[in-house]
């Protein structure tokens, strides 16, 4: 029989993690309890992350990648109608809901994230509103695009599509955008 990849052992305790996190909580979940859901030894997940902290960061570090790099390419890129923005950035928070999920249950973990989320909001709210948006456009882009956002989380059991269509439709509204034809 094959012995397991260290990628695999490393997947394997992340997705055991998550779980737990997400049932107990971080403070209430010992990496113990971790190596013992897999059947492990905790020497043999100190191997792959030396703390709990790692651990949990970790989880979140995939969020904060594919965002930075999203944010980046759509920087450096050409404006995309805002319309479609929208749907990029839904689909780019879908595709992270059970992170956002993660931190907003345990909030013990948010300091890993808070003034990302906050920097990833200005910057998402500037490309777009352009460099110089009133506070009615600032204000109305962050209820858009937090509220849209919050709705993959609050929303886990609607279909994808459906949430994506009522999402992207009303952040669309709440920016003043006319109405997908």
């Amino acid at each position: 029989m094959a012995r397991p990849r260290s990628t695999d052992t490393r997947d394997r305790i992340q997705a055991a993690a998550m779980e737990l996190f997400l049932e107990r909580g971080v403070q209430r979940t010992s990496l113990q309890d971790i190596a013992g859901r897999l059947g492990i030894t905790k020497p043999a997940l100190y191997y792959h992350f030396d703390s709990r902290e790692a651990l949990v960061r970790s989880l979140v570090q995939p969020l904060v990648d594919e965002f930075e790099a999203f944010l980046a390419e759509r920087e450096a890129g050409d404006p995309l109608p805002k319309r479609e923005l929208i749907g990029v950035y839904f689909d780019l928070t879908f595709r992270n809901r059970h992170i956002s999920q993660f931190i907003l249950r345990d909030l013990s973990t948010l300091h890993l994230v808070r003034d990302k989320f906050e920097g990833w909001r200005t910057r998402m709210m500037l490309l777009l509103m352009g460099p110089t948006p009133t506070v009615e456009e600032r204000v109305a882009a962050i209820v858009a695009i937090g509220g849209m956002a919050d709705t993959t989380v609050m929303f886990p059991d609607l279909p994808a599509d459906d949430l994506r269509a009522a999402a992207v439709k009303a952040a669309c509204a709440t920016l003043g955008l006319p109405p997908d034809r």
